[in-house]
């Protein structure tokens, strides 16, 4: 009686297990988009490396103004002994001038000899005076010198201990670029080379959940990327494009941060032609906007993003002929569409 319920409770178990085996996706079946464990593991390692060299570049920038401070403390230094060795030379000056006036007054006789060969007591007390008077001046020009001597001594030994401290820093930071330098093209290299194969592929790996940084935006409006340099303008041409560029062209290291320009949903994300990998986002009043050359998106199509939110990596995917981001503002989702960006963030409150 016992093992018969037992087998009555085994059966749906065994049909649920089969049911979540069944829904379970392989990986011959996985829709375009939605990566593989292998894709998203080098995705957060290239996203690591990133923003280890983003550290790396702020420690940098900080050795670099110490290094400057240290510069300008040493100058500060030389420009002392400067001053303390014309000072010992005036020191030197005035010692040989009482030497001088010395040997004039006297006849050319020391006042020693004066005194010993005085005619009268009167005599003696104004060379004992003399020799008082001309001995103090002697006494204090050489103190002066030795004081002035050994400051010197102590500037030059900190001078000397400014600049080793000086040389050591920028060894330091020399190292210390060149392993940003190294790690910023290890990763770039990586998140180019995994976007070039999702283009050749014809197929996005899925969205790279990328930290989203702490902001204090209140605009409802933003740039694309927060530093850049504009490149090709809208409405310029060239032999790359088929009549005239339909947007901005932000010229950015590959896997600069990309941001949403302002609020909007997703309404495409693909990978292949001219544009490599491209974001398009709808915003409110009809507008779209265009994000191409990507190396990596970190959100897929249907979400809803926020202004300045990090929406994927600049590359140099497609027809591109280096490392930038291509933007558009359009009035349809499709090529053809687009107006000048720049007019178009302008009047949302953001100067290029």
């Amino acid at each position: 009686m016992r093992s018969y319920r037992r087998r009555r409770l085994l059966v749906p178990v065994l049909l649920c297990a089969f049911a979540v085996l069944a829904a379970r996706p392989t990986a011959a079946g996985r829709q375009p988009g939605s990566g593989t464990l292998g894709d998203l593991g080098l995705s957060a390692e290239v996203v690591r490396l990133y923003e280890e060299a983003a550290a790396a570049t702020q420690q940098y920038e900080a050795g670099r103004r110490e290094a400057e401070e240290q510069r300008a403390r040493a100058r500060r230094a030389e420009e002392l002994l400067d001053r303390q060795r014309r000072h010992i030379a005036a020191l030197d000056e005035d010692l040989g001038r009482i030497a001088r006036a010395q040997y004039r007054g006297s006849g050319g006789l020391p006042v020693a000899a004066q005194m010993i060969l005085a005619d009268s007591p009167e005599d003696l007390m104004r060379g004992h005076h003399a020799f008082s008077q001309a001995d103090l001046a002697v006494n204090n020009a050489i103190a002066k010198s030795r004081r002035a001597e050994a400051r010197l001594a102590a500037d030059e030994a900190e001078a000397a201990a400014q600049w080793q401290v000086l040389e050591q820093r920028n060894s330091q930071l020399a190292a210390l670029k060149a392993g940003i330098e190294r790690k910023l093209e290890k990763a770039r290299s990586q998140l180019q080379g995994q976007a070039d194969a999702s283009v050749a592929a014809g197929a996005c790996r899925g969205a790279v959940r990328l930290e989203q940084p702490e902001t204090d935006l209140t605009d409802a409006w933003v740039a694309p990327v927060e530093t850049y340099e504009l490149s090709a303008s809208y409405g310029s041409g060239g032999s790359r494009w088929a009549r005239r560029h339909t947007g901005q062209d932000f010229a950015v290291p590959i896997g600069t941060p990309v941001r949403a320009v302002g609020a909007g949903r997703v309404v495409r994300v693909s990978c292949g032609g001219a544009f490599g990998i491209e974001i398009v986002l709808k915003h409110e009043g009809g507008y779209y906007t265009q994000y191409a050359h990507l190396a990596s998106v970190t959100v897929d199509q249907g979400e809803h993003v926020s202004p300045g939110q990090w929406i994927g990596q600049s590359g140099s995917t497609g027809n591109s002929t280096g490392p930038h981001l291509h933007f558009e503002a359009r009035i349809t989702p499709q090529t053809g569409s687009a107006v000048n960006p720049v007019s178009w963030l302008e009047e949302r409150g953001v100067s290029l």
